[in-house]
Order: C-alpha cells, then sequence, then structure tokens
C-alpha cells in the first residue's frame, strides 16, 4: 500500500531519468495526469498517455534526456505536513529556471500561472 501516490510518482520519473530510460509506467490518477500535463508544457517530461492495463488504467510518461544536470523533483507538500501558500506567497524556484507546481481550486497549474490568476493553493512539488 501506497501513502504518497505523488512521492510515488516523482520517484518514477526520477530514478526513470537518472537511469536514461526512454519512458515510465506509472499508476493513474487525475492529480497525476494533471502533474504530468504541466510538467510536459514546461518540457520537463516529453509526451504521455493513459493506457488501459487490465481493468486499471496507467499513465505510460516519455522521458528527456537532461544533458547538463539530472532532472530534479522535489515533493513539498506531504500528507503529514501539507503547504499552502496564498498568491502573493508563490516564489519563483531557481530565479525563474524552476517551477512550482500548485492544486488550486482551478485546476493544477504552475506558480506563475496561479500569481496571474491571483488563486492560492497546495504547492504539490517543484521541478527544475
Amino acid at each position: 500500500m501506497n501513502t504518497d501516490p505523488i512521492a510515488d510518482y516523482l520517484t518514477r520519473i526520477r530514478n526513470a531519468a537518472r537511469a536514461k530510460h526512454s519512458q515510465t509506467v506509472i499508476p493513474y490518477s487525475k492529480i497525476k495526469e494533471g502533474i504530468t500535463k504541466v510538467l510536459q508544457a514546461r518540457k520537463f517530461v516529453g509526451k504521455y498517455e493513459v493506457v488501459e492495463s487490465g481493468k486499471f488504467k496507467e499513465l505510460v510518461v516519455e522521458i528527456k534526456p537532461w544533458i547538463k544536470e539530472p532532472l530534479s523533483l522535489k515533493r513539498v507538500s506531504k500528507p503529514g505536513q501539507r503547504i499552502y501558500l496564498k498568491s502573493s506567497e508563490i516564489k519563483a524556484v531557481k530565479n525563474g529556471l524552476g517551477i512550482v507546481v500548485l492544486s488550486t481550486s482551478k485546476g493544477i497549474m504552475t506558480g506563475e500561472e496561479a500569481r496571474k490568476s491571483k488563486l492560492g493553493g497546495e504547492v504539490l512539488c517543484e521541478a527544475y
């Protein structure tokens, strides 16, 4: 039993990137698909697709090769300690080179999009 599926999702992508795999398979959930959409839009991962595997769905994510630095994904809000931020409290990650992914009332989005929309929410992870 997995108590933190988002941390498991980030770890699977991080491990696949470090092992230089071309893709990884992750158990599906809507929140994982939302995070993948944000990471894909910012070019941290390649294409993804939802695949039926038996009676469960799976998320197949293409891993982009990183030339200099390995992909860094960090879980911020954990099941034991949730982190919520107002739109004015959202700061840039690595001077704008990275992104912060938030779960807001309007869906999952980057910190920059949340700031522009004046939305706060739970900080899910950081990517750089």
